[in-house]
């Protein structure tokens, strides 16, 4: 095998990569999150205003289904591809054409099964994409600079999301134009990583055909406990994050009753985005320089749970603009530690791309638990302040299962 594809990085990335890797990233978080922030909740009332919630959770659930599944295979087939454009190159830019391809069928959805089919080759699609993209940091980044690198992807996730809800509902106008114009613009961000960075590429595939690689998605609990730790604790930071996000437009109509919800929603990404680039910024830095890496989760814990339990017992505008830069700061200071203590657990170097794609079960599933759960917690459980403390509760047991993690300060 290709010693460049599989040693750990020693040369620090310069910038010029590096930028063209915030790009990717923010181009990928833009087709995500626009469509969840915005262009699906309207989508979903177009088709069924008595049931908007419904269809919205039934459609984000099964896509997050699709991504469960897509994230972690994709990752295991880059690990074994021995192309001449290298083994990612390949995944990033194969995945951005099918998640091209389901903004495309969206754009033309007139029904819920319709609708259904195109997210899920959307995360089909933008899942293999960001397998791919989330092993750069452990193939290329050396660990004294990942939190750095990190705390960037964590920014370009922020960004992607201010940017996708700036562009569907202030710049462009009607659902098929905004989806048309997601898709257009992930292809173009994937493009121009694949087409000015090098990848290295694998000599000779591992051992074992493929069947014997499924057998193997598995990671071990008890053979690799800090990863297993570090693995919960990203699954509860997203769920609590999807409880607090995913009906955020609704909350803004339903409860607080914003004159125009759209325009609100984008003022609250406003500061969110601010304060988590400040956080994002603050902690690499800080984070790199100790080494130290759960300090900051424990930090980013406290500060988003603080931001939930305000919205559920003081359900107001003001509330929520208190809300929004605590939630991102402490998202901020999360992302920008969270992968670095994340790639710093991997079992193999031969498999970063499958462990991560593991990794990444983590920002998908909860989207799937989470709108399941939040059906039966809005209607039965305290409306939004029953869900915004599950969002407290499960932000508080991230940070409990971070400090079970041995082999990283």
């Amino acid at each position: 095998m290709s010693t460049d594809a599989l040693a750990e990085p020693r040369t620090p990335v310069r910038a010029g990569w590096t930028a063209l890797l915030f790009v990717a990233n923010l181009g990928l978080w833009l087709a995500f999150y626009a469509p969840i922030q915005v262009l699906l909740p309207q989508h979903s009332e177009t088709l069924a205003p008595a049931d908007k919630e419904v269809v919205f959770g039934v459609v984000t659930g099964i896509g997050a289904a699709v991504s469960v599944v897509a994230n972690p295979l994709a990752g295991m087939l880059s690990d074994r591809t021995t192309s001449r454009f290298g083994r990612r190159h390949p995944w990033t830019l194969g995945g951005a054409v099918a998640g091209a391809a389901g903004l495309a069928v969206l754009a033309a959805a007139t029904d819920v099964v319709v609708m259904t089919i195109g997210w899920s080759l959307v995360q089909a699609g933008l899942n293999a994409m960001l397998a791919s993209l989330v092993s750069a940091l452990p193939d290329r980044v050396p660990v004294p600079q990942r939190a750095r690198i990190g705390g960037l992807v964590g920014i370009s996730q922020m960004l992607g999301t201010v940017a996708g809800t700036l562009v569907v509902t202030l710049l462009i106008s009607g659902l098929a134009s905004g989806y048309v114009t997601c898709a257009l613009l992930v292809l173009l961000a994937a493009a121009l990583f694949v087409a000015f960075t090098p990848d290295a590429v694998l000599c000779a595939k591992p051992e074992g055909g493929v069947v014997a690689a499924l057998r193997r998605m598995r990671v071990s609990p008890r053979e690799h406990p800090d990863f297993a730790w570090g693995w919960g604790c990203h699954f509860m930071i997203n769920l609590g994050n999807g409880f607090g996000t995913l009906y955020l437009l609704f909350f803004l109509g339903d409860a607080v009753r914003h004159p125009d919800p759209e325009t609100g929603l984008l003022v609250l990404m406003g500061l969110y985005g601010a304060a988590l680039t400040a956080g994002a910024v603050l902690a690499g830095a800080i984070s790199d320089r100790s080494g130290r890496r759960k300090p900051y989760v424990l930090l980013s814990c406290a500060l988003m749970a603080v931001a939930a339990l305000l919205l559920a017992v003081w359900p107001t505008w003001a509330a929520a603009l208190m809300a929004a830069p605590l939630l991102g700061a402490g998202f901020g200071i999360y992302w920008a530690v969270a992968l670095a203590l994340l790639t710093q657990v991997l079992p193999a170097a031969a498999n970063r791309a499958k462990d991560l794609g593991v990794v990444n079960i983590a920002n998908s599933l909860p989207q799937v638990v989470a709108p399941a759960l939040a059906t039966p917690i809005l209607a039965h459980l305290g409306g939004y302040a029953g869900l915004f403390t599950a969002s407290a509760l499960a932000t508080v047991v991230a940070g409990a299962l971070v400090t079970r993690v041995r082999g990283v300060a």
